[in-house]
């Protein structure tokens, strides 16, 4: 058995960590040379996340304890939708919805279903990059955070290896929904 031995950080006085204050205040932006930004002049674009939290959560094992005795891997069916939507206080609010079924030989093993929200505020961004920062993102933000709540279910209903999500391309789902929506025919008015 190899012990490793504890961790003792090193002295050093002039440490930036220790200098540093924590505060909710919001540092000072710095310029691309590092050098701080001049007072007057707009920071570059940037978004804070102001709040997570978990909108709606379902967990199912409806075959247990015959569904924790299952020789192989069961076939898991995943959907993501992303929804967001912009307040009156000029904050926007993103939900993140997954659905995971898990079957084996056409017998449901496992069914979970999160929204997991954000609310986000976002600085000094252009108008047209709203969206695909909203859509992309934030919701690369709360990925992990989702990721550990279904990991956190599939455990506590007895599963293990725990099922854990492999990480999502929100921006390949993005280009998709857009080139989707591109290829829809135009909407005609009725008379």
């Amino acid at each position: 058995m190899v012990i490793a031995p504890p961790y003792s950080r090193p002295n050093r006085p002039n440490s930036d960590f220790e200098d540093r204050n924590m505060t909710d205040a919001t540092p000072p932006a710095e310029t691309p040379n590092g050098a701080d930004a001049q007072q007057g002049q707009p920071a570059g674009p940037g978004f804070r996340i102001l709040a997570q939290y978990v909108r709606d959560f379902s967990f199912e094992n409806p075959r247990a304890p015959e569904s924790l005795r299952i020789d192989g891997k069961p076939a898991i069916d995943l959907g993501v939708e992303m929804a967001a939507q912009g307040r009156p206080d000029g904050l926007f609010e993103l939900d993140l919805k997954l659905s995971i079924k898990a079957s084996h030989e056409n017998q449901p093993v496992f069914h979970v279903e999160l929204v997991y929200g954000g609310l986000f505020q976002l600085a000094n961004v252009q108008e047209q990059d709203i969206e695909p920062l909203l859509l992309i993102e934030c919701p690369r933000y709360l990925f992990p955070f989702a990721r550990e709540i279904v990991a956190r279910a599939t455990a506590d209903g007895g599963f293990y290896p725990p099922f854990m999500l492999d990480p999502i391309d929100f921006a390949a789902i993005y280009i998709a929904r857009q080139q989707q929506i591109a290829q829809q025919p135009p909407a005609t008015g009725q008379a």
